[in-house]
């Protein structure tokens, strides 16, 4: 078993990564302090999948559970799904004492952690993610939230996990799709902060389910170092993880939510910001190229729909919260592995970058 500890003061946890952990579950939860009455939330395609291991170890642990399903995909990531899981928590008994577990990827994850940050005022919850997106992201540092009209991720709030448990065995239910867009999220940990995982991710066969556990837990290492260092994203630090994500998010919120996945929107959105950061950082060609390979061998989008405008992608990414008081924060890369957050880019520089996006590869 690997371990990876996040060390936020009285917020700590671990998270803990071994093939088949999702069978011993409920005994990781007691050790990890929780007691109670479990709510597991899930989404119908994760739950047909796993829910029944998960409700088996808890009882074996003697934990009583209640399983609260909504329809899959990045629209149920609403107030309205988060409202109806509130309810059906209250209507299930479900009170203070009781603590929740997301089972499932990072729509599960954001939405389960929203409803656990706001149901009785704040309520524990445990983090079991099955995509890439969520093992190596999204499961770690307490973002929680749903998306509105306006935005992805515009309503939530910062509420950490109490336990991460990663079982690797549950990548291999995952279509090739899914799979595949997590990778970008590995992809941007390695060009942020690890370019020798680079090298790692390239030995690795896209079109399997087989992700050595440590290279997991090594992508979770790089996100528990920056949360730690700046847990709620003041003080620039936790920005660096941001890395393709601001016109990614742009062109994701050009479709409707679902559409584009949102892996697939940050390889385009990292395409943009190499080309920037040889404009802009010095980074050199050799480099971004090596990143682009990367994201090619993982069937990952390089080229923007010629039917997605870059004013309505210009649009949607001015609502990001990546942007301070209008001003544009954006992550750029001096070398692989050396990240830094830029504040000297224009409008006119994104839209450059956005319409580079239109060429071939």
């Amino acid at each position: 078993m690997h371990q990876v500890s996040v060390d936020l003061a009285d917020r700590s946890y671990a998270v803990l990564v071994a093939e088949g952990i999702l069978e011993q579950a409920g005994a990781q939860i007691l050790a990890a302090g929780l007691s109670g009455q479990a709510a597991i939330i899930s989404d119908a395609t994760v739950s047909s999948f796993h829910a029944a291991t998960l409700l088996s170890a808890l009882e074996s642990a003697g934990i009583r559970a209640t399983l609260h399903i909504f329809p899959a995909g990045e629209a149920s990531k609403s107030l309205a799904v988060a409202q109806e899981m509130c309810s059906a928590l209250a209507a299930a008994g479900h009170d203070r004492k009781s603590f929740v577990i997301a089972l499932g990827g990072g729509v599960v994850g954001d939405l389960a952690g929203f409803v656990a940050s706001i149901f009785y005022r704040g309520i524990p919850f445990v983090q079991i993610p099955t995509t890439i997106v969520s093992l190596v992201d999204s499961s770690v540092g307490g973002k929680t939230g749903v998306n509105i009209p306006e935005g992805k991720n515009l309503v939530g709030c910062f509420h950490q996990p109490r336990l991460v448990l990663v079982d690797p065995l549950t990548l291999r239910t995952l279509p090739a799709r899914e799979y595949h867009e997590g990778f970008a999220e590995a992809i941007k940990h390695a060009a942020i902060r690890d370019a020798a995982m680079l090298d790692d991710l390239v030995k690795i066969d896209p079109d399997t389910r087989e992700v050595p556990a440590a290279l997991i837990a090594r992508n979770i290492a790089i996100k528990a170092r920056i949360v730690e260092a700046d847990e709620h994203e003041t003080l620039g630090i936790r920005a660096l993880l941001n890395f393709g994500h601001t016109i990614g998010h742009g062109i994701e919120a050009s479709r409707p939510y679902g559409e584009i996945f949102h892996g697939e929107a940050i390889s385009l959105g990292m395409r943009a910001a190499l080309y920037l950061s040889e404009k802009h950082a010095g980074l050199t060609h050799e480099e971004s190229q090596k990143i682009l390979a990367l994201l090619q061998k993982f069937h990952l989008p390089l080229v923007l729909d010629t039917d997605i405008p870059t004013d309505l992608v210009m649009e949607k990414l001015s609502r990001d919260k990546k942007f301070s008081s209008g001003a544009i924060r954006f992550v750029l890369l001096r070398h692989a592995g050396d990240a830094y957050v830029d504040a000297a880019l224009t409008q006119n520089d994104l839209r450059a970058a956005i319409e580079h996006l239109r060429q071939p590869i």
